[in-house]
């Protein structure tokens, strides 16, 4: 059996768990306890099990005030996952999305349509320019076969922060159907049914909710969920079978990832322990503070202006100096204990860096004094 590093002279910034820390935007650094809940076996038809995963789905739809109206279904698999889960359950055979894009994820969506066969169109800005509200409310007032509008709250690709209210209020207006890919904004950034009309948002467990991988989930306006049925062209992400079985029996319908549940409840322990989405987002909004000022001081550019920046992963641009090599920069970063992500934007030759996961402002000034030593080591 092979354990994990543990914190060494060489390497003294491990994790409590001996791991390097992610910062990255998922899978990320979980707390010990949230590890340590997955040390247990349950079968699926287990009582207790039973009772956390229903317990897991209340919360859940609590953290977006829609305990009155939404439910919410958890899926096996990555976010991507519930993502497609969310296209082929809530847009008909019939019907047609309108994919607003900035960004490789709201790209991905358009994919997924195609293999699964979805009329859709797309409203597409540059990576570092929020959706056009203006321009979505032209195209639906022309459109009128539109009949669903997709959105990602935080794009990824940037770390940009798109204007969901604005298009969730233009959407409404129109009397069209609104899908958030909330994935990396879900738990950190206020989402409130109360304020913003939807028929389904996405997000996953090991996101800002600080759970392991395993599985994501859709909250879900209950009337629009019902009206889904028979429109899924999967069996394994059909969101409304899946809802239907979990209503009947609180089982679900095939394996359901026992140990990632058992560290979601744990996460979600710790996140209302935290003050919920304010807490949690206040401490990833200081980590991101901390960090662009740290680069920025060094001499690194951010993409994005600050109003345009969520507090979940920052992109830099790279160093022009032609003796920087990022596979270096990131190998050296490594060795002393911290993650980083490669870029993933067309407009420029970046990096990422991100500002969630089970880390504080020790972590995000360490992982800056490795970076300014790498700059070093590396003239």
């Amino acid at each position: 059996m092979t354990h994990p590093p543990v914190p060494t002279q060489s390497n003294p910034v491990a994790s409590p768990t001996g791991d390097p820390w992610l910062l990255t935007p998922g899978p990320l650094t979980t707390s010990p306890t949230v590890k340590q809940a997955m040390l247990h076996d349950y079968g699926s038809r287990d009582r207790t099990f039973i009772e956390i995963n229903a317990k897991v789905r209340q919360r859940l739809v609590a953290i977006v005030d829609g305990q009155d109206s939404h439910v919410c279904v958890p899926l096996q698999g990555s976010g991507t996952f519930v993502v497609e889960a969310m296209v082929g359950t809530f847009v008909p055979p019939d019907g047609k999305l309108l994919i607003l894009v900035n960004g490789a994820y709201g790209h991905r969506i358009a994919k997924i349509c195609k293999y699964i066969g979805r009329h859709h169109i797309i409203q597409e800005t540059a990576e570092d320019t929020p959706v056009n509200v203006q321009q979505l409310d032209k195209r639906l007032g022309e459109d009128t076969d539109i009949s669903h509008v997709a959105v990602i709250h935080c794009e990824t690709t940037s770390g940009i922060l798109n204007p969901l209210a604005e298009v969730a209020d233009v959407v409404a207006r129109h009397g069209r159907s609104l899908l958030i890919d909330a994935m990396s904004a879900f738990g950190a950034i206020p989402l409130s049914t109360h304020e913003i009309k939807f028929d389904a948002v996405v997000a996953s467990s090991n996101k800002c909710l600080e759970g392991s991988p395993g599985m994501g989930f859709c909250i879900a306006n209950r009337t629009a969920l019902k009206a889904t049925q028979g429109n899924s062209p999967s069996l394994c992400l059909d969101l409304y079978d899946q809802w239907v079985s979990m209503e009947s029996n609180g089982q679900w319908r095939f394996t359901p990832p026992t140990h990632a549940i058992l560290a979601f409840n744990q996460a979600l322990d710790e996140f209302e322990q935290e003050g919920g989405v304010e807490g949690r987002g206040r401490r990833y909004l200081e980590n991101c503070r901390i960090l662009i000022e740290g680069m920025r001081r060094m001499g690194f550019r951010t993409l994005l202006p600050d109003e345009l920046q969520a507090p979940i992963i920052v992109t830099f641009h790279m160093p022009e100096d032609p003796k920087f090599d990022f596979n270096r920069f990131y190998d050296r970063l490594s060795s002393q204990g911290y993650v980083i992500y490669p870029g993933k934007l067309t407009v420029a030759e970046s990096f990422r860096i991100g500002c969630i996961g089970r880390l504080g402002a020790q972590e995000i000034r360490g992982a800056l004094a490795a970076i300014e030593s790498t700059m070093t080591s590396l003239e």
